[in-house]
């Protein structure tokens, strides 16, 4: 039972290890290849780094190994120390490939640039995110003054890259802030179908009177669980006794929801649903297998 515990660690390392790899070398491309050679930046850390290296003389390799410093510093005070090295470790490596490495320049169109190069840095931070670290430390900041501000992580994110796009507008004039705008927009959605995949899950908590139809037709043309969790209602007249109620709560990708609006709407047209996006899922059924005769 060790043995195969140690073998499992060290596959899941030897995985983590290649995920970040490729993050590195996919991040290292898309900033020489694509966003320096036109001037371009980006949000985040990142951003900071490549704004101070095309308006100084400072070497981009050595800009984004101090810029990130403070980032990992706050990093060894809020995660695990796990955490921090294999940051630390990720960030140092991207440092020497951006130093050591030469890439090709590959398109002097501005749109292209922008497009390509911030798809191959959102890869590439979202390449390090399935390592087990990060190569752009601004969530960390954003997680550290969130705690002590009581302001969203989203909304400290937004504020930092407002200032980094507004120094950019000034000192790289409007038109190369554009482009810099799109493409971290690019790369914020690459990063996060990296992370999240294709499939993006949704949460449906479903209230009905007629909660045991919907359930047993979602499970036999959905194939998929269901949790029954015990209510009663509490919309009505005061002196009426609440309702006892069965609410349904299920997990679908996006491209099942239609099939299971029509299962809810064919059973009862007038249950209340809520829908709302997961982040992630673990365990459970999401998918019975036919099990053998």
């Amino acid at each position: 039972m060790i043995k195969k515990e140690k073998q499992s660690s060290v596959r899941r390392s030897i995985v983590e290890l290649l995920w970040i790899t490729a993050g590195v070398f996919s991040a290292g491309f898309g900033l020489k290849s694509l966003l320096l050679p036109n001037n371009f930046i980006d949000g985040g850390a990142t951003g900071i780094s490549l704004l101070i290296a095309e308006t100084t003389v400072l070497d981009i390799s050595y800009v984004i190994l101090v810029v990130n410093i403070p980032f990992i510093t706050i990093g060894y005070l809020q995660m695990s120390r796990k955490f921090v090295i294999k940051t630390a470790l990720a960030v140092l490596t991207l440092s020497l490939v951006l130093a050591l490495l030469e890439f090709p320049i590959i398109t002097e169109d501005r749109l292209l640039a922008a497009l390509f190069g911030g798809f191959f840095l959102g890869a590439g931070i979202g390449l390090s995110v399935r390592g087990g670290c990060v190569i752009d430390g601004t969530e960390i900041l954003a997680l550290y003054f969130s705690r002590r501000l009581n302001i969203s992580m989203g909304d400290i994110i937004i504020i930092i890259n407002v200032l980094i796009f507004g120094a950019s507008a000034w000192l790289l004039g409007t038109e190369a802030a554009l482009y810099s705008m799109l493409a971290y927009f690019v790369a914020s959605k690459t990063m996060d179908f990296i992370i999240q995949g294709i499939e993006e899950y949704l949460g449906l908590t479903i209230i009905s009177i007629h909660s045991e139809e919907i359930k047993d037709a979602i499970l036999s043309e959905m194939n998929t669980g269901v949790t029954i969790l015990h209510g009663e209602g509490g919309y009505g007249r005061k002196e009426s006794s609440p309702q006892k109620i069965d609410v349904l709560y299920t997990v679908v990708t996006r491209l099942e929801l239609l099939k299971i609006n029509r299962i809810i709407d064919d059973t009862d047209p007038h249950a209340f649903v809520v829908i709302q996006g997961v982040r992630d899922v673990k365990g459970g059924v999401l998918k019975r297998r036919t099990m053998p005769q």
